[in-house]
């Protein structure tokens, strides 16, 4: 690692260890429609502050055409870290986590909803690492409609950098 890119990390504490780039693929799957297989990018950039900066994209597998977007950051807050979620569909998260054994298992603090967005009432996310900080593994629950909590989305994702 420069000097560079261990000043950009210093500020994140235990929080660097997931800083890179992830690829890998997942599968979905909810009661309201068919399962479903997909890639995954998910980019946390350093920024030389107390936060990473916070990108997921989907594919269809192969390469395919594009599904899902969003951004937002990973930040270090009053000695929590808290995921901010932005996405096209119409919603704003804000999660909140404890950093334990590099597991990040988010409590919702806040979703928010354009007037357009899908009657989405409830997500809950979780970040874990494994495989000596090389492998990222991504869950995703949510309640949708008259759906009560159900898991929608496993990612499993390698370090790409």
């Amino acid at each position: 690692m420069d000097q560079t890119q261990t000043e950009l990390l210093a500020p994140l504490g235990d929080l660097a260890a997931f800083a890179g780039r992830w690829v890998g693929g997942g599968a979905g799957h909810y009661p309201t429609i068919d399962n479903f297989a997909y890639d995954e990018e998910i980019e946390l950039a350093p920024s030389g502050k107390p936060f990473l900066f916070y990108r997921s994209r989907t594919r269809k597998p192969g390469g395919g055409q594009p599904m899902h977007t969003e951004t937002g950051y990973l930040r270090l807050a009053d000695g929590v870290v808290e995921l901010l979620v932005t996405q096209p569909t119409g919603f704003v998260e804000i999660h909140r986590a404890e950093l334990s054994d590099g597991v990040l298992d988010f409590a919702q603090h806040t979703l928010a909803s354009s007037p357009a967005a899908k009657p989405v009432h409830e997500i809950r996310r979780r970040f874990e690492l494994t495989d000596g900080g090389n492998a990222l593994g991504y869950d995703m629950w949510m309640s949708f409609d008259d759906v009560p909590m159900t898991h929608h989305l496993r990612a499993d994702l390698r370090r790409a950098d």
